[in-house]
This record gives C-alpha cells, sequence and structure tokens, in this order.
C-alpha cells in the first residue's frame, strides 16, 4: 500500500561538514552546532553573492559538499562589497549587531580557509575588494604610494 504521508527526509551531512561545522563551533565558542551551522550558512551564502569566476569554482570544489551548495546557490551581485560593507549587509540581513557579524565571519572564513589552502585564499583576496584580507585573519596590505 502506497501511503501518502511524507515522512521528514533528513539526509545525513558528510564527515567533512561535520568536521567544518566543529571547527566553526570551537573556533567561533558558538554553545550549539546549530548556532555554528547558522554562521556558515550565512557567511558562505554572502561570500556566494561576492565571489565569481575561477576562484568561485575553485573554492566550491574544495569545501565539504553541503558548504558548496550554499556558496553556489547565491547569485553573484553585479556591485562588490567592501570586506566592512560586506559585514554590514549580513548584519542588516539577519538584524544581528556588528560586532557578532564580524566574529561569525571571521570563524567561518577561519574554517574556509583551511579547506581552501594559502594559495587559493590569495588568488580570492585580489579578487575582492579591500577589506577582506582582515576577516580571513591576515594583514591587509596596501602598495606604498
Amino acid at each position: 500500500m502506497i501511503s501518502d504521508r511524507r515522512a521528514p527526509h533528513q539526509q545525513p551531512y558528510g564527515t567533512a561538514y561535520e568536521q567544518m561545522l566543529e571547527k566553526v563551533r570551537y573556533e567561533g565558542a558558538y554553545p550549539t552546532r546549530e548556532k555554528a551551522e547558522e554562521a556558515v550558512r550565512l557567511v558562505l551564502a554572502g561570500l556566494g553573492r561576492q565571489l565569481t569566476g575561477d576562484e568561485r569554482v575553485d573554492l566550491a570544489a574544495r569545501l565539504p559538499l553541503e558548504a558548496a551548495r550554499v556558496l553556489t546557490a547565491q547569485i553573484p551581485d553585479t556591485q562588490q562589497l567592501t570586506g566592512w560593507a560586506f559585514v554590514k549587509d549580513l548584519a542588516a540581513r539577519t538584524g544581528a549587531s556588528l560586532a557578532t557579524t564580524r566574529w561569525d565571519t571571521g570563524s567561518v572564513f577561519s574554517a574556509v580557509a583551511a579547506h581552501a589552502g594559502p594559495e587559493l585564499i590569495t588568488r580570492i583576496l585580489h579578487q575582492l575588494p579591500t577589506g577582506y584580507a582582515l576577516l580571513f585573519g591576515r594583514a591587509e596590505l596596501t602598495p606604498a604610494a
């Protein structure tokens, strides 16, 4: 007999994504895994709206599948935001404070950098406007005039 009742389908996450969430939870000092995942989804969606081209494709290939889906589900914005404007945009979308959103961004970007590796993060930072290096935990170096 075919039943019309639909059981909730919840697919377990892959090990790599679970490890990413645990890294974010630990580094961000989040009280629960759900809070860490909320931060991951928010920040990766925001990054997906900013990142284009080969860097976007290469980053998605290095992230766990679940994280890559969040990143690539976003249509890139036509106007890129500076690092600070990125944080302000995420805060406005969630209603969170700027300090909390900055913390979330740094925690997630730390995990993203671990998956991406230094060479890809350097390429990403060259593509994005100023202000993202600090969010990735790097110094923001500018050429001398």
